[in-house]
């Protein structure tokens, strides 16, 4: 863990560099020490084609929202810096766009509670 989910208005999808995006973003939390093993790091995009923007009248609009789904333990400030981090790389790629069109772009954390099921041998390669 973590894993990232990007979901974009696929009216982004010419523009966006949703793949640049999520390279970015794994960039982003391996760089900031570890918090976050570089082995248990997934990012994913799924792009949104059936979605209504406000009243659903402006065609250009869009949105993209990231959810960061973490393990349990990690401190307040670790999670709000990955965060704050996370939320920095995505208004920056998307700065363009949300300088020339109707754009909302936010960020949710959510931390399971209860222990996670999961086997990974990825890890081995950074060890």
């Amino acid at each position: 863990m973590p894993h990232i989910t990007v979901e974009y208005t696929d009216n982004l999808k010419q523009d966006g560099n949703i793949v640049g995006l999520l390279k970015k973003i794994n960039k982003t939390l391996i760089e900031g020490g570890d918090a976050f093993p570089i082995g248990g790091i997934r990012s994913r995009a799924i792009a949104l084609h059936d979605y209504v923007v406000a009243d659903g009248t402006g065609e250009e609009d869009a949105f993209v929202h990231v959810t960061i789904k973490i393990g349990s333990g990690r401190s307040e400030d670790v999670k709000k810096r990955a965060c704050d981090k996370v939320f920095e790389v995505v208004e920056n790629h998307f700065e363009n766009q949300f300088n020339t069109r109707p754009l909302a772009l936010s960020l949710e954390l959510f931390e399971f509670m209860y222990p996670t099921y999961k086997k990974n041998n990825i890890h081995q390669r950074y060890r």
